[in-house]
């Protein structure tokens, strides 16, 4: 069963960056798209990003888009999450798991807690 970890959460002034990682520990990890989600107090959960096996295909929501970049490493078999210019809109706990859809992915990981406040 694939299993995914988050990590780079942390506290960042607005207008500032993290880069969150997602690693996995299976050997079929080649075979998923990942993506990262994020669930805000109080909010539903919802799409951030997602990227495809072979990066081909690439997808972000409206809100992050030219701010936030994907990326993964299938040698490291890790997924990372560039975020830049951050906002307190931002703020949540952000997930990773196999899939692109919300309510279809799979294996999620435990969370890793971004807070965007000066």
């Amino acid at each position: 069963q694939l299993q995914l970890v988050e990590s780079g959460g942390g506290l960042v002034q607005p207008g500032g960056s993290l880069r969150l990682s997602c690693a996995a520990s299976e050997f079929t990890w080649d075979y998923w798209a990942i993506g990262w989600f994020r669930q805000a107090p109080g909010k539903e959960r919802e799409g951030v990003s997602c990227i495809n096996p072979s990066s081909s295909v690439i997808q972000y929501d409206h809100s992050v888009e030219g701010r936030f970049t994907i990326s993964r490493d299938n040698t490291k078999k890790t997924v990372y999450l560039q975020m830049n210019s951050l906002t307190p809109e931002d703020t949540g706990v952000y997930y990773c798991a196999a899939g692109c859809l919300v309510h279809r992915a799979r294996y999620w990981g435990q969370g890793t807690q971004v807070t965007v406040s000066s």
